[in-house]
Order: C-alpha cells, then sequence, then structure tokens
C-alpha cells in the first residue's frame, strides 16, 4: 500500500466529510491535488503553511483511491511530488493526523 500524505485544515477536513469527499481548491485551479511523500511533509508545512493552526496531515492509501494520481516533477523544489487528478475518497484517507 503506497502512502502520500495531505495537509489541510481540520475545518476543511470535516467539510470533506459531510459532503463525502475531499476536493482542494487547487483541483479546480491546477488540475490536481498537491500531496507530498512523508520526508517532503516538513517542507510542505515549512513553505505553504507557516503560523497557521487546525492542521491536519491525511494519510491515503493510494491503493484506495478511486481517482488518479502520478507523480509529476516541481521545478520551484527540484523535487517530485504526487498528484491526485480529482476528488479524494474518503475510504482512501487511513488516518487523519493533527498537526
Amino acid at each position: 500500500m503506497p502512502v502520500i500524505y495531505h495537509v489541510t485544515t481540520g475545518g476543511d477536513w470535516e467539510a470533506a466529510r459531510q459532503k463525502g469527499f475531499y476536493e482542494h481548491p487547487s483541483l479546480s485551479a491546477e488540475g490536481f491535488i498537491h500531496c507530498s511523500q512523508e520526508n517532503q511533509v516538513a517542507g510542505v508545512l515549512d513553505r505553504y503553511f507557516t503560523g497557521q493552526t487546525n492542521l491536519v496531515k491525511l494519510v491515503i492509501d493510494t491503493d484506495r483511491l478511486t481517482s488518479h494520481f502520478v507523480f509529476d516533477w516541481s521545478p520551484s523544489t527540484q523535487d517530485t511530488f504526487p498528484h491526485i487528478y480529482g476528488p479524494i475518497n474518503l475510504d482512501a484517507v487511513t488516518d487523519v493526523v493533527s498537526l
């Protein structure tokens, strides 16, 4: 079971639970939801979430995803990141970790 991670707010996660799936604004703006491998989460937090509270890390089992995911190159960080090209079905989220 390959695992990837997505950082979001507790409020956005609760809204997803109410809707039955998770979407991030990047899905409509860029066509995918940004995710990370475990060793990339700290850098994502530093770059995009400094000073924010009520954050959670979604633990996503990629074998359970109903949307397609791929690893794409990020020229800004010179690294490859997983991207999900569609909403995240809730049963693919195996854990929600408070940050």
